[in-house]
């Protein structure tokens, strides 16, 4: 089934779900436009691998029988996944044909991306081994700017930044060591979210630092990159560098926010006056936003920068490819080689003064952030055609990561947004900084951002919609989600009403929960997280109780009842009741049913009869 083309189709995530679930649109039609559009857009070098047309349009079709259907966050929406990281029915190949494996299973993002409604369409291309900001390094050719044809495609995450920002596919994962999923959105004129290290599992990819690593997220708007990071994040014991980092929700844009930019003089632009006036611009932007710049000192944050490939993190870098460099070195771009093989000769002494010198460096950039919400820096300095690269490649994608390559050594997360277009063409684009945990915060503020730029998103000139009204509610006001008694009209209900809790939804989990039967008196279920994708989506009903009364009501719940954190079908999370996993050993499953009330609803109906 061939969609219809043209402007009018939408574009972000949140329109395309919105579509599916009111039903003007089906996945097919979906998953077909965006087979169409990469045969339109006929850039070979932006897949590694594709997925066979049919068999994407047959799991769009199982997709939408599914009765949860419409309530899976990311409903038949189409995504590209970096070529270093697994995806069941696709090669790895990390952009190395010679270090090419066929993985067994999904990398956990992937998994959490299907779980969600996600429908995975192919491999993208990379600077091999995910070394490069610049996106020219790969045999597999160099992906095409979308926006415009002569400039680099920006690194390493080169396909997916690409593919997104020529609108083939509204969502892309890329990875992120020392900016791969910073510069390339700022070059591509889209979002790039890279959160805080461990928040998204990395089980299932190809290193480039395993101790710096992390899967970033490309999108057309803040709140689709959000959204796509609700999805992934949350601990994972296949992977040892998983950290337990709870997301939190959008917020309306605060008042007082201070943001830190870089002393007169710090900042580096290679001469780029366009650049420069650029950023200048969006310091004024954030101003008239009400913001307050502050000033701090950007050396510190420079000299960690020189750290990442002046010191032992290279040697990580070399572990990944050692016996490859050693039985086939030429399979090894030579660029990468030449950088890779520097560390096999790094020390151990050398690396634990690296070490020393970067403990200090952390404590100086966490005093930066005591009087200061977030940092306000390019994205990058400047950017570069392929033939500049091609002609200085090591040193122009150095210049790249001046404002990038130290986040990660600093465990700071980081969200880079478009700020301008250029009179010459070229995107520009800022990065919002903050101490890991709070990805939330960034977002709140840099979807204002974008959304006041008037930016159209990506290359294909479609304006951004109206932000979202995200959910009104009183600073004094908690939420909260039953899923059994307490339900309206349900046996407990009445102590949500005499604290003057006020329903503000029904709604569904996502499909990462069980529901279980106990032995108690009145009866009521027991709400556990699984596995993502092995569960199913729980009907609940979303209150609200005042700070007070929120104590009060929490205070007086009963073992073996709790109360924990419960991710929703549209990837918000929200305080919740769950339950002690020791009682499910005599309860009854009854996942199957749904929910509380459906179950209630047969077991009367058994009684009567």
């Amino acid at each position: 089934m061939k969609a219809e083309l043209g402007a009018e189709q939408p574009e972000t995530i949140a329109e395309i779900v919105a579509a599916h679930r009111a039903g003007t649109l089906t996945p097919v039609q979906t998953v077909a436009r965006t087979y169409q559009r990469i045969r339109d857009h006929n850039d070979p070098a932006i897949f590694i691998s594709l997925r066979d047309e049919k068999n994407a349009i047959a799991e769009a079709e199982k997709l939408a029988t599914r009765a949860d259907a419409a309530s899976l966050p990311l409903y038949g929406v189409p995504v590209g996944v970096k070529d270093n990281i697994d995806a069941l029915g696709f090669p790895t190949t990390a952009a190395c044909p010679a270090f090419s494996y066929t993985p067994t299973h999904d990398s956990t993002a992937v998994e959490r991306l299907r779980a969600a409604g996600a429908i995975i369409i192919g491999k993208t291309n990379l600077d091999q081994f995910a070394t490069g900001l610049v996106g020219v390094r790969s045999p597999y050719g160099i992906p095409k700017n979308s926006i415009r044809e002569d400039l680099i495609p920006g690194g390493s995450s080169s396909g997916s930044a690409t593919a997104v920002g020529a609108g083939l596919v509204p969502l892309s994962l890329g990875t992120d060591t020392a900016g791969s999923g910073r510069v390339p959105a700022m070059l591509n004129n889209i979002v790039g979210l890279k959160p805080s290290l461990g928040m998204i599992s990395t089980a299932g990819l190809v290193p480039a630092c395993r101790t710096l690593d992390c899967i970033s997220v490309f999108a057309l708007t803040v709140d689709d990159a959000a959204l796509a990071l609700s999805v992934m994040a949350g601990p994972d014991q296949a992977d040892p560098f998983s950290r337990d980092r709870p997301l939190g929700a959008l917020t309306p844009f605060p008042a007082n926010l201070r943001l830190g930019v870089p002393r007169n003089g710090q900042l580096i632009f290679f001469g780029d006056k366009k650049a420069e006036a650029a950023y200048s611009d969006a310091l004024k932007r954030w101003t008239s936003l009400g913001v307050t710049l502050i000033e701090f000192d950007l050396e510190p944050f420079y000299e960690t920068a020189r750290l990442l490939y002046e010191g032992p993190w290279v040697a990580e870098r070399y572990l990944v490819i050692k016996n490859l460099l050693a039985s086939a070195p030429d399979s090894i771009h030579p660029v990468t080689r030449e950088i890779t093989a520097a560390g096999a000769r790094l020390t151990a002494a050398e690396t634990f003064s690296a070490l020393y010198r970067l403990q200090g460096l952390r404590k100086i950039a966490e005093r930066t952030f005591t009087n200061i919400d977030a940092l306000v820096l390019p994205t990058a300095p400047t950017a570069y055609t392929t033939a500049q690269v091609l002609a200085n490649p090591v040193e122009l994608n150095s210049r790249l990561g001046t404002y990038t390559n130290f986040v990660n050594l600093l465990d700071l997360c980081g969200l880079a947004l478009p700020a301008a277009m250029r009179a010459d063409g070229i995107p520009f684009g800022i990065t919002l900084l903050a101490p890991a945990g709070h990805d939330a915060m960034l977002a709140s503020i840099g979807r204002v951002f974008h959304a006041d730029t008037k930016l159209t998103v990506g290359a294909k000139g479609v304006a951004q919609a109206p932000l979202a009204q995200l959910a009104a509610s009183s600073s004094d006001e908690i939420p909260i989600a039953v899923v059994g008694a307490h339900l309206s009209g349900m046996a407990l209900n009445g102590e949500l009403k005499a604290l003057d809790a006020k329903l503000i939804e029904a709604t569904k989990t996502s499909p990462d929960y069980k529901l279980y039967a106990l032995q108690t008196t009145p009866p009521k279920p027991g709400m556990l997280r699984v596995e993502a994708g092995k569960g199913t989506a729980i009907e609940l009903e979303i209150w609200s109780l005042s700070s007070s009364a929120f104590g009060k009501f929490v205070n007086a719940i009963p073992a073996p009842m709790a109360i924990g954190t419960i991710r929703l079908a549209d990837g918000r999370r929200v305080k919740g009741f769950l339950v002690e996993p020791e009682v499910l050993s005599d309860a009854r499953d009854i996942t199957s049913y749904g929910g509380w009330r459906a179950y209630v609803a047969e077991a009367a109906t058994a009684q009567v009869s």
